[in-house]
């Protein structure tokens, strides 16, 4: 009896555990809907240079891109916001990773912001990617996007972008408050759990049905 008991403990993991994970994804406001490109083929990450001289790419991965230019102390407040709300959540999906394009000179700041972030819970910032770079190679990259938004005087913005697996900005081109959404505001932690939050769900949800599909063929 006790062996039947277990089996059916067993089958019955095995048939919710899915369920659970389709109404995680589902509980986004786009429910499984793709998130639109908004452009396509931007620049790849090759004029940065990471900290750790690790090889960090866009293809083949689901990236978190923020720019942060020359001052990094002004970028704590948004880097907690992500932190808490999305990297922790998300971090352990494959290919999923938090890029920031610095400038040269904020090694040391980097160092910093690292050790404010994984206090607390103990995050691993095994994802997060700091790039270091020229302010004009970030420049270059920001306006690859092709958003209607700036970058400030010292090469950084409040928004962070999606950029898809294949090297696409993905946001939204019927957001009920401006239209076209290229960017998420990481100061406003109403816009992130609104927002952000549910578009990174539909996104990895989009390729997890994808690796899916293939998997069966």
């Amino acid at each position: 009896m006790k062996k039947e008991t277990q089996k059916f403990i067993v089958l019955g993991i095995l048939f919710i555990f899915p369920i659970v994970i389709y109404l995680f994804f589902a509980s986004g406001k786009n429910n499984f809907a793709k998130l639109p490109v908004l452009t396509t083929g931007v620049m790849d990450l090759s004029s940065f240079t990471h900290l750790r001289d690790d090889k960090v790419i866009l293809n083949d991965h689901i990236t978190v891109l923020c720019y942060w230019g020359s001052d990094l102390n002004l970028k704590k407040g948004d880097a907690f916001n992500l932190n808490q709300k999305i990297y922790k959540r998300f971090y352990q999906f494959k290919d999923f990773q938090f890029v920031a394009l610095i400038t040269n000179d904020q090694e040391n700041q980097v160092v910093l912001l690292e050790e404010d972030l994984s206090k607390g819970a103990g995050t691993d910032l095994v994802n997060w990617k700091f790039m270091k770079g020229s302010s004009i190679d970030i420049e270059n990259h920001f306006t690859s996007l092709k958003t209607t938004l700036e970058l400030d005087a010292k090469h950084s913005t409040p928004y962070v972008f999606i950029i898809d697996r294949n090297g696409n900005l993905r946001g939204r081109d019927d957001d009920e408050d401006i239209g076209t959404l290229f960017g998420y505001n990481a100061e406003s932690v109403a816009e992130i759990n609104n927002k952000m939050e549910d578009d990174v769900k539909v996104i990895l949800a989009e390729y997890r049905l994808a690796l899916k599909k293939y998997s069966v063929r």
